[in-house]
């Protein structure tokens, strides 16, 4: 994607060119988002100057009344979270480029439009199909060849399941970030995407009584077969499967899963690197967990998500026909 000279958040003049700010000040100011977050923003922010392009008006500064004409066209085709974050970045930008006390994006005409069309098109958002827990023993049934491509990739899923990691986490785990002991490992998450100041997470992953399903030895077994002592801990394979020196990549994670997925004879489109993390959080749910138990394995800020994990994974189990029937759900 070509990078636009009026998107200010990857280079910020005021930043830049302030005198008073030391290189490492700066450098570290440039980081104060993700870089995935930068790149959605990027993204969103090229789609809205191309509009106002055609147009023929500003987009930086723009007016309010430029953002409610260009999310009015975006929500005939785009959801309403989509057409929120385009808001959010159309103001980080204003933000970044010095225009903080007369931000078009804060004004009540686009508060009122957006209100409009989140009352139009609902805000529920369909995601993609959850990993549950019975799954998880159905793809132990698939590693039985032992070469080293499935020892990693099981090593992979069930950790991501097990850890109710985001795809981002996963791929970052780095050996010294792992603690194996007697009940199990701990691996220290030093920041995530609901930890954007660093303060860090320590998941525990127990032992599963049956080592069948057990993430922990699947991990144990996948360093043991690749000879890892240091550095990332899922790798990417050379062309001879001997295991690269660099991390996996978080798009690899969504591939691996939906390979096994279709495997499994399940549509791959319906998953995602995504669905072991919420395939726990949903599983927890059928297990009668609370929402503050999954939040500390999810490491979710807001209770919210996970309250609708809660909500999907009770559907059938909460289910007033159940008690009408007078017998337990049947499984086909």
């Amino acid at each position: 994607m070509t990078e636009r000279k009026d998107f200010f958040l990857y280079e910020n003049d005021n930043i830049s060119n302030n005198a008073k700010l030391s290189t490492k000040s700066k450098r570290r100011m440039s980081k104060s988002k993700s870089d995935n977050t930068l790149k959605s923003y990027a993204a969103d922010w090229k789609d809205f100057a191309y509009w106002c392009e055609v147009h023929q008006v500003s987009s930086l500064p723009c007016s309010s009344e430029t953002i409610v004409n260009y999310i009015n066209d975006l929500a005939d085709h785009a959801k309403a979270n989509t057409v929120a974050r385009r808001i959010t970045a159309i103001s980080e930008n204003h933000i970044a480029a010095g225009y903080k006390d007369d931000n078009p994006a804060k004004s009540g005409m686009v508060m009122n439009a957006m209100r409009a069309i989140r009352r139009e098109k609902g805000t529920f958002q369909h995601g993609k199909s959850p990993i549950l827990m019975e799954t998880v023993s159905l793809l132990a049934d698939l590693f039985d060849a032992g070469d080293l491509v499935s020892i990693r990739d099981k090593a992979l899923l069930f950790l991501g399941f097990a850890g109710a990691f985001r795809r981002s986490e996963l791929v970052a785990i780095d050996m010294d970030d792992i603690t194996f002991s007697p009940q199990g490992m701990v691996i220290f998450i030093p920041q995530s995407k609901g930890d954007q100041l660093g303060h860090g997470s320590n998941i525990a992953i127990p032992y599963a009584p049956d080592p069948h399903i057990c993430a922990v030895t699947a991990v144990k077994d996948w360093i043991h077969a690749a000879g890892i002592t240091s550095g990332p801990l899922f790798r990417g394979f050379k062309r001879n499967l001997e295991p690269r020196d660099t991390q996996l990549t978080d798009k690899a994670v969504a591939l691996v899963v939906k390979k096994y997925m279709a495997m499994l004879g399940m549509n791959p489109d319906d998953f995602a690197g995504h669905s072991l993390r919420r395939g726990f959080a949903t599983s927890a749910a059928q297990h009668d967990l609370d929402a503050l138990s999954i939040m500390r394995q999810t490491r979710h800020k807001s209770e919210k998500m996970v309250y609708r994990y809660i909500e999907q994974g009770n559907l059938f189990k909460e289910n007033p026909l159940n008690r009408m029937f007078g017998t337990a759900p049947r499984k086909d």
